[in-house]
């Protein structure tokens, strides 16, 4: 049975190994699945939350389509690299311009409600740095953000954790043809 299959590429150059792995992942997934797409070197939106969650801030056009991507979607799957052992400034920027109060979370006396429940993530880092360097030092903050901070918050469930690291060495050629494989 097809899946409906969202792929975020969190990156903001067209031409990077994550975006890369992105259409790899179009590619493969396509051939068994309903796949949708976004590129967020693509879509325009201002990534700032300017008066944070006291005012409504209207969406832009793309926004509002990512939400409607986002509902439709049963299996949703982040690809993004670590800059500074943290997610770009522009994924963050469109994080906290989609996952609103009313969209994916509310209140009920107090208690956050996540409203995307039954939805299923994986994401998908790269980093130009060994693994274990990642692990040891940053405590996996980038993934612990989206995974824990933002999807459980929002009711998503993270399925599978990728991290290809050292991505600067060896062959790209190669490496892509791995992750193809693995898919």
């Amino acid at each position: 049975m097809k899946k409906n299959i969202l792929i975020i590429l969190g990156h903001s150059d067209k031409s990077s190994f994550c975006a890369s792995i992105f259409d790899i992942y179009i590619e493969k997934l396509s051939k068994s699945n309903k796949v949708r797409k976004i590129s967020l070197a693509e879509i325009k939106f201002d990534p700032i939350l300017h008066k944070g969650y006291k005012e409504a801030q209207e969406l832009e056009p793309d926004l509002k389509k990512v939400q409607e991507n986002i509902l439709w979607a049963e299996y949703i799957i982040f690809i993004y690299p670590v800059w500074w052992m943290n997610m770009p400034a522009i994924f963050k920027g469109f994080c906290d311009r989609v996952f609103l109060p009313g969209f994916a979370f509310k209140y009920v006396h107090g208690v956050p409600i996540g409203l995307l429940k039954g939805k299923i993530a994986e994401i998908i880092i790269t980093t130009g740095g060994p693994k274990i360097f990642y692990k040891l030092f940053s405590g996996r903050i980038a993934i612990k953000v989206l995974k824990n901070n933002i999807l459980k918050f929002c009711g998503i469930k993270t399925k599978k954790v990728k991290i290809y690291s050292n991505i600067l060495k060896g062959d790209k050629k190669k490496r892509l043809e791995k992750i193809k494989n693995n898919i």
